[in-house]
């Protein structure tokens, strides 16, 4: 553990905060985690393979119901803008103003369905939609904030993670348990991680279509690609530096299970393969927390 903390040390730039301090230390306990070295000041662990929540396991292959994910679709069509930087941006203000009630019926209707009636594919569809559209919502509910990472309801919060949102057939649960207990542990698809939007530039993008299950595939894969041949994703400084998203820091065991292993994962999909598969230098990490909002200059 020792040797690992040490290798952090100077390359985590901001920890990725989707968990609380006080189930933290449980998880340090129970020995789970380990904390980088910017845990001493109070940074954010990187996450062990996560145990999947039993009930939401259970689903119906011989489902024929298909949800409707349309009202979710105008808003993404109306409201997801890409800019020329590869950078899908959100206009908060004009949705704040235009969309809320619509988002907020959406979510009633998501609400009222029990995705253990659903295949395997429309229940995916149904937990990352349902993610991303919560996310969205929590940043119309906090007007003003610069980052999601204040918009948490604790006072000690570093973001709305671990905060009870929502329910499904009458179970409680945060945006914590839709990521790290349903969607990675029951798929274990990395494609997640370029699906799921967390409301920041260092983020994958928002996608501009729901996802469906028809479409799952080709968007995970879109996603995947889109991100790791932008330079938030994947790049090289005017050093030579190899320069990563945080993500594959913190979820690296999501994507490889060593370093060498992550390189050539990332190189399938790079347009510098070569470079990353013949890299032997220092890796440093990065991650952009400013909120992804639609200025008035963008």
């Amino acid at each position: 553990m020792t040797d690992r903390i040490l290798n952090s040390i100077g390359t985590t730039i901001r920890p990725r905060n989707r968990r609380p301090r006080r189930k933290i230390f449980r998880l340090v306990r129970a020995g789970k985690i380990w904390l980088s070295a910017g845990a001493l000041c109070l940074a954010l662990p990187v996450f062990a393979a996560p145990e999947p929540w039993q009930v939401w396991r259970e689903h119906n292959p011989e489902s024929t119901r298909r949800v409707d994910h349309t009202a979710w679709q105008r808003f993404l069509e109306v409201f997801v803008v890409a800019g020329e930087d590869g950078i899908n941006r959100v206009a908060y203000q004009q949705a704040r103003a235009d969309a809320g009630p619509d988002l907020q019926r959406y979510l009633q209707e998501l609400a009222a369905i029990d995705p253990r009636t659903l295949t395997r594919d429309q229940q995916m569809a149904y937990w990352i939609n349902l993610y991303n559209a919560l996310t969205v919502d929590v940043v119309l509910r906090h007007p003003g904030k610069q980052s999601i990472r204040r918009m948490g309801q604790g006072f000690f919060s570093f973001g709305p993670w671990d905060d009870a949102l929502f329910s499904v057939a009458g179970i409680a649960m945060t945006l914590n348990d839709i990521e790290h207990r349903i969607l990675r542990p029951i798929w274990q698809d990395q494609r997640i991680h370029y699906a799921v939007n967390c409301a920041s530039l260092g983020c994958p993008n928002l996608s501009q279509t729901a996802y469906t299950a028809e479409n799952l595939n080709r968007q995970l894969s879109e996603a995947e690609k889109t991100y790791l041949r932008h330079p938030r994703g994947v790049s090289f400084d005017s050093r030579g530096r190899l320069q990563l998203s945080s993500i594959f820091e913190w979820y690296r065991e999501d994507f490889a299970e060593t370093e060498q292993g992550l390189l050539e994962y990332l190189a399938q999909h790079h347009p510098e393969a070569e470079r990353l598969l013949e890299y032997q230098g220092r890796i440093s990490y990065r991650y952009d927390w400013q909120l992804n909002a639609l200025t008035n200059s963008q």
